[in-house]
């Protein structure tokens, strides 16, 4: 046991050095308390630092004493182990040198504390790493020139170093990773010396991986890159296809297969990020109120060692640059984004691409070549343990609803996954909301039958303007990681055998699977602001207009539902009272107040109203089976128990496919029992538990007409659904394609919603129409066959029969007598 100083004169000289080092120093940490490592405090503690370099002690001891750890410079004492420090350096560098010459040996303190483990069974110490990155603060650099001297793959010399931290002392990251127990390590019946080089080991894999975490993979130059992508097999055999097929020479193939490389690939910019952050961050703060960021550790907890893909939901071209930025600024690398080659403009492509994205055609089916350049491309950046984000939606939803997924990129991720399984692969579904959308008079247009304007330079220009005006707050959820590995082994154990060609029936499936998986997950992750609720309970009163007051407490009807909802553990309620919620929204010149005698009233025109249909779609599947339970007592007014479950159960499978609800029809009982408990408690719906009835409230009641509201949350969905099977069954199996279906469902919704005034803002739009047979089909109860046409079963049938219990005998009337006086349509 080694004598302990009575005086300790470095510990002084360390001391002044740390006060001189922080005149300078400003220091983000993660996590920011104490609690979150949960380090016992009956154990001591050692700092593990990568490589050595004075200024690393200093900023860590001084943390730790801003944290309430124990100090890095203050003593480890235990009766089989003591040290002056509680700390030591895995690496460092040749004393005195101004180059780097790093020498990797296992640190003396690390041998002894092993050695004592060896010795004393008692004896543990919970090991902490800690890296440090200067400039890499988030969010804080001011001058791209500073780059070049941020953080980065090379060795840094102590010169180099030296500089940094005069350029970047004010922009330093720390983070302090989970403990690791010296005692557990030591469990697997192990040597000393083997020990030891194995902890070694394993603790430079985890500095490499959190300085990948924070700065990206190490991958070389991008023309080295790309030349080692134009050598890969599969695109040397579509060079030599290409050549062959267009009489060419494979000189000229091979310059075509390099065009489309440096067409699709990103060219990262590591000074191009920060500049681009500061410029965001200029931005963010004049359009929004603020952005809340919900439950980001899922994500700093599975990066390390994982190749990471984000999924959003895709509501607004604001989506990718507000993701790439609240990662950027909470300390990891931003993912490189699949883009639309549409976004691929004169300059704004050019930073697009250096910020990380990668561009890609909307169409790649009939060009071989290219194909096989993008499909290397993304195994490459897969391969390499890049972070990638793209969109499985495919477009931003015109609708508010989550759109039904598309396999193309999708499906390329799991085929190069299979291929090589280099690391373990973790798909991130992210829920993106808004309060205000910037597109929102653009979505209206395009649901109303305008053509979408093709993205610009002018375009952009001109969106500079929106600058001036406030689009609220934004939330954005983080939900938890889905593994591939253990998703595919649950649904084809086999897979690692079977083969990866992409008509293999079993990937196709498997893309499938993930798809819907990933949807669901992200349709779990809703973020409820003030503006879904308005819009949720303005618009299915008759007219889009309602007393304050008993619109305040259909608000609270709602917040009370979701609060109850099986979704609670994953989405964010909105717990505003309902007045303020009515005052926030009224902000954004959503509704109309209108102050009367008899009660003041809010009201929401024609314009409004579409506008708030798109935010009650944001929540929609989250109210859909209470709604649905709600829209069936209230027309019924009196039903069983059993039948009301019937008729939940014959319409589920649709709902589901549209909304993606996330239950099987084993779980659906549970997740009713639950939905009509809620309605009981607050007095909506009347229980009999020795009958099994379930009742409405008096038609005189204030109740009534509350249940009625609830259930017009659903109608449309359900009329929409009505009218569809209505036409289908009318002109019969094999009669219709797709394409006359939609045309011929969006026109006679345009002539019902004329003549009877259904009550909702983009019920007759041609999009939701196409939404609905889609789903249909991707559910597989619609089938097109060769020749194009729609064929069916009695699936459809028995649908279309529980509508008699959901809609009032008028409107089914109504949608029967226009699907059987409508003309044949070819």
């Amino acid at each position: 046991m080694s004598k302990l100083p009575i005086f300790d004169f470095w510990g002084l000289a360390l001391a002044l050095m740390r006060r001189i080092l922080y005149l300078g120093t400003r220091t983000q940490v993660f996590p920011d308390t104490p609690e979150a490592l949960e380090l016992r405090p009956d154990l001591p503690v050692c700092y593990v630092l990568d490589e050595r370099h004075l200024s690393n002690l200093l900023v860590l001891d001084h943390e730790c004493g801003v944290l309430g750890l124990p100090r890095a410079l203050h003593p480890m004492r235990d009766e089989a182990y003591s040290s002056q420090r509680s700390f030591f350096f895995l690496s460092h560098n040749e004393r005195g040198r101004l180059v780097p010459n790093p020498r990797v040996s296992a640190a003396p303190m690390l041998k002894g504390m092993v050695r004592a483990a060896f010795a004393d069974p008692r004896f543990d110490v919970q090991l902490v790493p800690v890296t440090i990155l200067w400039g890499r603060e988030p969010g804080k650099q001011h001058s791209v020139l500073k780059a070049q001297l941020a953080e980065s793959w090379q060795q840094v010399s102590t010169l180099r170093h030296l500089l940094a931290m005069l350029i970047h002392g004010r922009h330093t990251m720390l983070r302090f990773s989970a403990p690791i127990s010296l005692r557990e390590f030591l469990s697997d019946g192990i040597d000393e010396a083997h020990a030891v080089r194995k902890l070694g080991r394993i603790l430079r894999v985890h500095f490499r991986r959190q300085r990948e975490m924070a700065i990206g993979p190490d991958l070389s130059h991008r023309h080295t890159q790309l030349h080692t992508l134009l050598n890969m097999p599969s695109v040397r055999a579509a060079i030599a296809d290409e050549a062959r097929e267009k009489s060419v020479s494979p000189v000229v193939a091979q310059k075509t297969a390099r065009d489309f490389a440096f067409e699709i690939a990103s060219d990262y910019s590591y000074a191009v990020v920060k500049a681009f952050a500061l410029f965001l961050t200029w931005v963010w703060n004049k359009v929004y109120n603020g952005i809340e960021v919900h439950n980001f550790d899922r994500v700093t907890d599975v990066a390390p060692g994982h190749g990471v893909v984000y999924v959003p939901c895709h509501r607004s071209h604001a989506d990718y640059l507000l993701l790439s930025y609240i990662i950027f600024t909470r300390g990891l690398m931003v993912p490189h984004i699949a883009a639309g080659a549409n976004l691929n403009l004169p300059l704004v492509g050019s930073i697009l691409r250096r910020s990380g994205a990668f561009f890609l055609r909307r169409k790649i089916k009939g060009d071989p070549l290219y194909a096989a350049v993008f499909v290397e491309y993304l195994h490459l950046m897969i391969d390499r343990g890049f972070p990638i984000e793209y969109f499985i939606e495919g477009t931003r939803s015109r609708s508010g609803r989550t759109l039904t997924p598309k396999a193309g990129i999708l499906a390329m991720t799991v085929q190069s996954f299979v291929r090589s399984r280099a690391r373990p692969l973790v798909f991130v579904p992210v829920y993106i909301g808004y309060e205000k959308l910037m597109e929102g008079g653009g979505y209206i247009a395009e649901m109303h039958g305008r053509p979408k304007k093709s993205e610009s330079l002018l375009g952009l220009l001109r969106a500079a303007r929106l600058l001036k005006r406030n689009f609220g707050r934004v939330h954005v959820n983080f939900g938890p990681p889905l593994a591939l590995a253990g998703f595919l082994d649950a649904h084809h154990p086999d897979w690692r055998t079977e083969s990866t060609e992409e008509q293999a029936p079993w990937v196709r499936s498997a893309v499938d699977a993930t798809a819907t998986e990933l949807a669901r997950r992200i349709n779990s992750l809703a973020v409820v602001n003030p503006v879904n609720l308005l819009a949720v309970t303005l618009l299915s009163t008759p007219k889009h207009a309602a007393d304050v007051r008993l619109l305040q407490k259909q608000i609270e009807h709602v917040q009370y539902l979701l609060a109850e909802s099986p979704y609670v553990a994953s989405i964010v309620t909105c717990d505003m009272p309902s007045g303020e919620v009515i005052e926030y929204v009224r902000k954004f010149d959503f509704v109309e107040f209108h102050p009367h005698p008899l009660g003041d009233m809010i009201c929401a025109e024609e314009k409004q109203a579409a506008l708030l249909a798109y935010f009650r779609n944001n929540i929609l599947h989250l109210l859909a089976l209470p709604a649905l339970l709600a829209c069936l007592v209230s027309h019924n007014q009196m039903l069983t128990r059993q039948r009301a479950r019937e008729a939940i159960k014959g319409i589920y499978g649709l709902l589901r496919a549209e909304l993606f609800l996330p239950w099987d029809e084993q779980e659906l009982d549970e997740v009713i029992d639950r939905a009509e408990a809620a309605l009981i408690r607050r007095g909506l719906i009347l229980g009999d538990g020795q009958s099994g009835m379930l009742r409405a409230p008096p038609p005189n009641s204030e109740t009534s007409p509350e249940l009625r509201q609830l259930g017009n949350i659903i109608r449309p969905t359900l009329e929409r659904q009505f009218l569809t099977l209505a036409l289908l069954q009318h002109h019969g199996s094999g009669q219709l394609t797709r394409a006359s279906l939609e045309e011929a469902t969006h026109l006679l919704a345009q002539r019902l919603a004329m003549l009877y005034e259904f009550n909702v803002a983009e019920f007759p739009e041609k999009l939701l129409f196409a939404n609905v047979i889609r789903n249909l089909i991707d559910a597989g109860i619609l089938d097109v066959d060769a020749a194009g046409l729609l064929r069916f079963d009695k699936r459809i049938t028995h649908a279309a029969e529980q509508t008699e219990l959901l809609l009032a005998a008028d409107v089914r009337h109504s949608i029967q007598l226009i699907a059987r006086a409508a003309a044949p349509v070819s």
